[in-house]
């Protein structure tokens, strides 16, 4: 999109381009999103950067009513399969915060230097201004919807240290850490239930995407796929609570994320025991809904099929759901939803603290790779899932994993590394459904159509 045309986003405050680019005003050295409600800017005085990180990266702090570090992510990440988009994923899912640079270039497979220089070129910053940029974000929401001292708050954002979590608030923000809490507009949650059978409170987040968003059909979804003792849905249609067990770097989670709409985000709690993997239990939620979709795209590009006109009209911004858990879906695909429950059920690491019909966390590859040629593939590296995973390079080594057949590699290739444009081998499928076939699939399996069972929908009944 070339600069022109993004000025015309800005001055219609188009809201569908939030977190495709960002823009600031030289004269005020504020960038906003594109659907800022402030009075528009002089067209001189506008530059646009692809990144809120570039933005900062030139001086400009973020402004303090449109919040455009709380955008969606670019929906041209999900979709690129290249090193950039790769890094931008594994940066997102916190491995710069863990490993370094150093780490994310070893899983890239690039030198340190390749991977900066072809970062700057493209989204103009590199690695480390990337993680500052999303650590700053989860601080802020750190100090605004919880109670933690700030101290605290800073190490579990990703900060090496406290001066350097203020120096950087005070960059990006221009408040202090303590100025930010203070204006928070809502009000910090009650301390969590004692009673250890409640449903924990933890850190509430609104995790917005881009509208519109058909709600009932990803929920429908994840209704038919939940395995008892990691996952539960209750409530009544259109007001449901999914909840869920998390596997972390650094510890467990329990996320829930309520179905009500209350604006173009899902209203969502996460209790972690260790605040470090908030950022990485973000990411894998926002995976899990596809919440950096461009739903126009998709549903603009489909609605010109004839098939999937209908499909399309009747449920506009319906989603390719990914996983919460890569390595986990990639089981569950290949043994079925019974198969999963028995496997949680015998080799599941459990809670130390239960919390409802939640009881364990999914069992690890290494617990089952004795048992599972799969598991042991994911365990010895030979079969890579994790968000900077090269697509195709995952799939052909599935293909050669013993059970794995084309059908189910295909499936965890649109699932677990949330690839756009699958066609899953023996279900229907269109050249002109691209780049956007894993949609289209969607689409059909909400309609009923070729779907063999609602436990594994385009893959082969579950075996005994």
């Amino acid at each position: 999109m070339d600069e022109e045309t993004g000025y015309e986003a800005v001055r219609s405050r188009d809201a569908r381009f939030d977190g495709e680019f960002f823009f600031a005003v030289e004269t005020t050295g504020i960038y906003c999103r594109p659907s800022c409600p402030a009075v528009t800017p002089k067209r001189k005085n506008v530059r646009f950067y692809p990144t809120a990180a570039a933005a900062q990266g030139n001086g400009f702090r973020a402004c303090r009513r449109c919040r455009p570090d709380a955008v969606p992510g670019s929906a041209e990440w999900n979709v690129r399969a290249d090193v950039v988009g790769r890094a931008m994923r594994m940066i997102g899912d916190g491995v710069v915060d863990r490993e370094g640079v150093p780490g994310l270039a070893v899983r890239l497979g690039y030198s340190a230097r390749q991977v900066q220089r072809q970062l700057t070129a493209e989204v103009g910053a590199g690695p480390v201004a990337l993680a500052r940029a999303q650590r700053a974000h989860t601080a802020r929401l750190l100090l605004q919807t919880t109670r933690l001292p700030v101290t605290d708050i800073a190490f579990a954002a990703g900060f090496a240290s406290v001066r350097q979590f203020n120096d950087t608030i005070r960059q990006i923000y221009a408040r202090t850490p303590t100025a930010l809490r203070a204006e928070a507009a809502t009000k910090l949650p009650a301390p969590a239930p004692a009673d250890p059978a409640a449903p924990l409170a933890g850190v509430p987040l609104r995790l917005a995407y881009r509208e519109p968003y058909h709600r009932p059909a990803v929920f429908d979804r994840l209704a038919a796929e939940v395995v008892a003792g990691i996952e539960e849905l209750t409530g009544p249609p259109g007001a449901r609570t999914y909840r869920r067990t998390l596997r972390l770097p650094h510890g467990t989670g329990i996320a829930a994320v309520d179905e009500a709409a209350a604006g173009p985000w899902f209203d969502a709690r996460i209790h972690l025991t260790d605040l470090r993997d908030l950022t990485a239990a973000v990411q894998r939620l926002r995976r899990l809904f596809d919440l950096d979709a461009d739903p126009q795209a998709v549903d603009e590009r489909l609605a010109a099929a004839p098939r999937l006109a209908p499909l399309v009209a009747a449920r506009p911004g319906l989603r390719s759901p990914g996983a919460a858990d890569a390595e986990e879906l990639a089981v569950r695909a290949l043994v079925g939803r019974a198969g999963a429950g028995r496997l949680v059920a015998e080799y599941g690491r459990p809670l130390d603290v239960p919390c409802g019909a939640l009881t364990h966390v999914f069992p690890e590859p290494k617990a089952l790779a004795e048992h599972l040629p799969l598991a042991a593939a994911l365990e010895d590296g030979s079969v890579r899932l994790d968000p900077g995973a090269d697509r195709d390079d995952a799939e052909q080594a599935l293909r050669t994993v013993p059970g794995v057949d084309a059908a189910t590699a295909a499936y965890v290739r649109m699932r677990a590394l949330g690839d756009p444009d699958v066609a899953v081998p023996g279900r229907p499928a269109d050249d002109a459904w691209r780049p956007w076939r894993s949609y289209a699939l969607q689409h059909l399996y909400a309609e009923g159509e070729s779907a063999p069972g609602a436990d594994r929908p385009y893959l082969p009944l579950e075996q005994p």
